[in-house]
């Protein structure tokens, strides 16, 4: 797919959001259909018993994917002066929302206890926006959603959106996409303009 963006879109930015550890999914659970349903779609996830083989190797595959598509992506392969891929990598540790119990706030998530409701999309969208605006190596990483994640304004010194110093600024604005990686089997899903429906993401135009 990112073959095919670079060689027919030109003038783009491509978003690549890093997987999150899947394992604490497993605790995401209520009797309802989806949360069936989902024992039969995402077994290998959900059925596994704790310090079983079979969840480790389910770590060792997550940590694994996450490595390979860093690799990937931070090398040259994607990048010309007119296109530019960009990881951003604040999922990589991030933890579920839990509630003052400790227990998983259900409230961010949808009735097949997988995706993600409006609300998980609000903290997903900030946590992208913010990446999106911090220089490779200085990019934050988001450790849990039980707490909002604070919006950040484009720094005055540098108010555009960072790529790579290898990728040329000059030249006519590039067009975004985001890919928000949900499984290490590789399933995407195309956002653009940054999920900009959101409010949160607007609250930036007041700074």
């Amino acid at each position: 797919m990112l073959d095919t963006m670079m060689n027919q879109v030109p003038r783009m930015i491509v978003n690549v959001v890093q997987i999150l550890p899947m394992e604490a999914l497993r605790e995401v659970h209520r009797p309802s259909i989806g949360c069936e349903l989902q024992k039969r779609f995402c077994s290998c996830l959900v059925l596994p018993e704790e310090n079983s083989t079979e969840l480790q190797e389910l770590r060792e595959i997550n940590m694994d994917f996450q490595r390979k598509l860093e690799k990937l992506l931070l090398s040259d392969r994607f990048f010309k002066q007119d296109f530019a891929v960009v990881l951003q990598p604040y999922l990589q540790h991030t933890q579920p929302p839990r509630l003052p119990d400790g227990n998983i706030d259900l409230s961010f998530f949808t009735a097949d206890c997988f995706h993600f409701r409006v609300k998980g999309h609000e903290e997903l969208a900030k946590g992208l926006w913010n990446n999106m605006f911090q220089p490779e190596g200085k990019k934050e990483y988001v450790e849990t959603f039980s707490d909002p994640v604070k919006l950040i304004c484009p720094p005055k010194d540098h108010p555009f959106l960072y790529t790579r110093p290898s990728v040329l600024s000059a030249g006519p604005p590039l067009t975004q996409a985001t890919m928000l990686i949900l499984l290490p089997v590789l399933t995407m899903s195309a956002l653009t303009s940054v999920n900009t429906r959101t409010e949160s993401v607007q609250k930036w135009l007041a700074c």
